[in-house]
C-alpha cells in the first residue's frame, strides 16, 4: 500500500500524520502552535507534494504558508498572499479554503472571509481577487452565517477550467461556466424555512454549509444545508431533498467517497438550536444510493455520550480513508469505507479542518 498523509488544521496549530505502507498514522509534533489554521491542503499535482496552510496570526493576522518537504520547512510569499485591492475597502479575516485545480497545472483558488474568491497561478504562493463574484449584484444583500460571511467551499469541474462553483455563508451556492467573469445563484428549491410562508424559496439567502462533489460525475453534487441534505444531477440547476430518512437533515460536513459517486457520507446533529451528534453518539451515516437510502456506522467510535460538534470542513474522503475531527480534539479515521473506525489522535485544540491524501 501507498503511504499517506493527514493534515489537521486546529484552533490553536498543525498537526500532520504519516502513514506507512497503509500503517497506523503517526501524529507528528504540533506545527504554528498557538495560531488557528483554517484551511489545509494537501497538493499531489507536480512531482514534489506542495502543502498548503491558512493561518490566522491573530494580531498579526491571517495569511498563506506553503510547505515543499512535506512540512520540514515552510515558507510565505514576501508580501501578503491574499489581500483586497484597495478599491474595495474590504480587509481579510481568513483564509476559509484552499483548493488546487484539478484541471489547471499550477492554479489554486482560496476562499475568504468576507466572502470572496482568489486565484493563485503561482500554486498558491500569491494570488489575486476574481473581480467577477466580488461585483456581483447580490453581494450587497449578501448575510453572514454564524461563523461570518465566508466563501467556505469549491467545487471545480475537473477537466474543463471555465466551470465552477463556490458555496457562501448565508447567500447560497454560485456558479460560472466563464472561468469566474460571471456568476448565477443556483439554489432552486433549496428551503429556507425561516423565511416567511411563500417566501422560503428564495434565488439566494440559504445557508449552505458544505457541498461535494466527485470528479467522475461532475454533474452531481451533494449539499448540505442548515435545513437540510440535498442533490443535484446537473451542477445546481436544480436541487432535490435526500435527508428525510436521515435522523436528522441538519449537520455541517457532506463528504463523497474517493472513487464511488453515489456513496456520500454526513454527520448528523440534533438541531441548529443543539448542535450535538443524534443520540450524542458519533454515528457517521452513508449512503451508496447517491441519498435514496442511508445506514449508520460507528463501530470503534466512542460508546459514552458526545457533545461535540463536527465542523463543516472538519470531514474528507480521500483513497487514504474517510476521515473527521471534532470541536473537542479527537480525530477519527477509516480505512474500510466508514464501516469500522479507529482513533489516529486525541486531546487536540479545536479541529477546524482535515485534510488526507495518498502521496
Amino acid at each position: 500500500m501507498s503511504d499517506a498523509m493527514l493534515a489537521v488544521g486546529t484552533r490553536k496549530g498543525l498537526f500532520l500524520a504519516r502513514s506507512t505502507r497503509g500503517g497506523p498514522f503517526e501524529v507528528q509534533p504540533i506545527q504554528f502552535s498557538t495560531v488557528a489554521v483554517h484551511s489545509v491542503a494537501i497538493d499531489t499535482r507536480g512531482a514534489t507534494p506542495r502543502l498548503l496552510a491558512g493561518i490566522e496570526y491573530g494580531h498579526f493576522g491571517p495569511s498563506v504558508m506553503y510547505s515543499d518537504d512535506l512540512g520540514d520547512t515552510w515558507h510565505e510569499a514576501d508580501h501578503p498572499p491574499v489581500a483586497f485591492p484597495e478599491k474595495t475597502g474590504a480587509t481579510l479575516a481568513k483564509v476559509w479554503q484552499l483548493v488546487p485545480s484539478p484541471s489547471e497545472p499550477d492554479v489554486v483558488w482560496a476562499g475568504a472571509e468576507p466572502a470572496a474568491l482568489f486565484r493563485s497561478e503561482d500554486r498558491g504562493v500569491t494570488y489575486r481577487l476574481v473581480e467577477g463574484l466580488w461585483e456581483h449584484p447580490h453581494r450587497e444583500r449578501w448575510e453572514p452565517g454564524g461563523g461570518g460571511l465566508c466563501l467556505h467551499t469549491i467545487v471545480n469541474h475537473p477537466t474543463d477550467p471555465e466551470i465552477m462553483a463556490v458555496a457562501v455563508s448565508a447567500a447560497g451556492f454560485y456558479r460560472t461556466r466563464d472561468g469566474g467573469l460571471s456568476w448565477e445563484a443556483a439554489n432552486k428549491n433549496i428551503r429556507a424555512p425561516f423565511m416567511p410562508e411563500g417566501q422560503q424559496y428564495p434565488e439566494f439567502g440559504q445557508c449552505v454549509h458544505k457541498v461535494s462533489m466527485h470528479p467522475s460525475r461532475p454533474e452531481r453534487l451533494y449539499l448540505q444545508h442548515h435545513f437540510g441534505v440535498y442533490r443535484s444531477d446537473d451542477f445546481g440547476a436544480n436541487w432535490r431533498d435526500i435527508g428525510t430518512s436521515l435522523p436528522s437533515d441538519f449537520g455541517f460536513p457532506i463528504a463523497v467517497h474517493p472513487s464511488r459517486p453515489d456513496t456520500v457520507y454526513v454527520l448528523p446533529l440534533h438541531a441548529d438550536m443543539d448542535r450535538t451528534p443524534v443520540g450524542h453518539r458519533y454515528r457517521v451515516h452513508r449512503s451508496d444510493d447517491g441519498g435514496a437510502a442511508w445506514q449508520a456506522f460507528s463501530q470503534g467510535l466512542p460508546d459514552e455520550p458526545v457533545y461535540s460538534t463536527v465542523l463543516r470542513d472538519a470531514m474528507t474522503a480521500s483513497d487514504a480513508g474517510v476521515f473527521f475531527g471534532t470541536r473537542s480534539g479527537e480525530v477519527y479515521g477509516s480505512r474500510d469505507d466508514g464501516e469500522t473506525w479507529s482513533t489516529v489522535a486525541c486531546h487536540l485544540p479545536d479541529v477546524l479542518t482535515v485534510r488526507a491524501a495518498v502521496l
